[in-house]
């Protein structure tokens, strides 16, 4: 932008003086350097993304090759439109730059406001009053609770009446009963929910009956694994008992359901160790068990 200012003289004097415009071309070409780096400056500027600028129209050339009167104007119209184009340019640069502080002080300012009201909720103060805000108005007073009636003699408990017992549970055979019902018409859930209703309330002798009915319900509902450990409890609670092998052979069931084929062999073989002589129904359900396993 300087050197556009140097090159007026020589611009103006040629203009003047018609007889001098046969300049040496070494002039004619450091004129035009001087406008390409005008030419430079401007699209520094609008690759910055302050705005576009129109291309600029060429030259005319004289016919011998050297600059002529028009191609003098010609100059001094593109000096100026390239002067005017930088104003323009450079006026939109500090608008845009005046927007982004504007902008900059409003987030900055935002910040400070979130961090203040952030803080005095950490601290359980209430924030102070905004200027202009309108007053919040107080919550109205909550009524107090109406007085509570007098209570009566049963409910504080009167001299010689028991307090009021809960209501007893039904007994683990009517439970392992209703359980066994629904095992048949394929309820398991209800079935679970017997069995283990029997066994949190001290079953006693029949929680070996309790812990099959268990076993039996998870198989039903495809979940082998707790059925595994449900018939392994069952068996360990009495090993010597008449339910023992059913116990053991629903291991064996439980251990296939979910691809435990050694297991279940190995238990199969346990059962037929302890309990050499089965009846009918037991026989067929191992030997069908083992068909299952694909024991040898």
């Amino acid at each position: 932008m300087t050197r556009s200012l140097f090159a007026w003289p020589l611009l103006l004097a040629l203009a003047a003086n018609p007889a001098a415009a046969q300049i040496e071309s070494r002039e004619g070409i450091a004129l035009q350097n001087q406008l390409l780096q005008l030419r430079q400056e401007i699209d520094l500027l609008r690759r910055g993304g302050v705005g576009a600028a129109p291309a600029p129209t060429p030259l005319p050339r004289a016919s011998g090759g050297a600059p002529s009167s028009e191609i003098l104007a010609a100059l001094l119209d593109r000096v100026s439109s390239m002067e005017e184009q930088v104003r323009t340019l450079r006026g939109r640069a500090d608008e845009a730059d005046f927007r982004n502080r504007t902008l900059a002080e409003q987030i900055t300012k935002l910040q400070g406001d979130l961090d203040y009201r952030l803080q005095a909720l950490e601290g359980g103060n209430r924030p102070a009053a905004v200027p202009g805000a309108a007053p919040v108005a107080p919550p109205p007073p909550v009524a107090p609770p109406p007085p509570r009636p007098p209570a009566t003699p049963l409910a504080q408990g009167a001299p010689g009446l028991p307090p009021p017992a809960a209501a007893p549970g039904r007994p683990p055979e009517r439970a392992l009963q209703e359980g066994q019902a629904a095992l048949g018409r394929r309820d398991f859930p209800v079935a679970e929910t017997a069995a283990r209703e029997v066994l949190a309330n001290r079953p006693g002798a029949r929680a070996q009956d309790a812990g099959l009915l268990l076993g039996e319900a998870l198989v039903g509902k495809r979940e082998f694994q707790s059925a595994a450990l449900a018939f392994d409890d069952a068996y360990r609670r009495n090993t010597q008992s008449a339910r023992a092998p059913e116990a053991l052979l629903g291991l064996a069931t439980a251990f296939t359901g979910f691809n435990a084929r050694r297991e279940a062999c190995a238990t199969l073989d346990q059962l037929r160790s302890e309990f050499p002589r089965l009846s009918t129904s037991l026989t067929e359900r191992a030997t069908a068990a083992r068909q299952r396993a694909q024991c040898r």
